[in-house]
């Protein structure tokens, strides 16, 4: 994946008109950070998973495979210890439904237990 340090400096200090400009201008060429780190992630065997409360989204970092108490861990380590099970929706059904009380409403909240091996987002 080609990375110019140079020109992904300047594409994070453009405002997003001044991107789809240069993108318009330059036969489609962008950033290639998002590629890169997908690609890292899928390199190193890694995945993320959110957590969110009233006021934050926060995004952890685990290896494919991690169980849900392990994941618990990443956040504090007093969670693993304690950990009993995980209230999950997907990131897609989060944004299908528009809100978490939806995803309740439609059914697609779960609970897992210590055995759940945490998917991606």
């Amino acid at each position: 994946i080609p990375l110019s340090a140079e020109f992904e400096l300047n594409w994070v200090n453009m405002t997003p008109e001044q991107q789809e400009t240069f993108i318009a201008e330059h036969s489609n060429v962008g950033t290639n950070l998002e590629k890169i780190i997908k690609q890292g992630y899928k390199s190193l065997n890694l995945r993320y998973f959110f957590t969110c409360g009233k006021d934050e989204v926060k995004a952890w970092t685990i290896q494919v495979g991690t169980k849900a108490p392990q994941a618990a861990g990443k956040i504090h380590t007093d969670m693993e210890k304690g950990f009993i099970m995980a209230e999950v929706m997907a990131y897609k059904d989060f944004v299908e439904e528009g809100s978490e009380s939806a995803v309740k409403a439609a059914g697609k909240y779960k609970q897992k237990g210590k055995e759940y091996i945490v998917d991606d987002g």
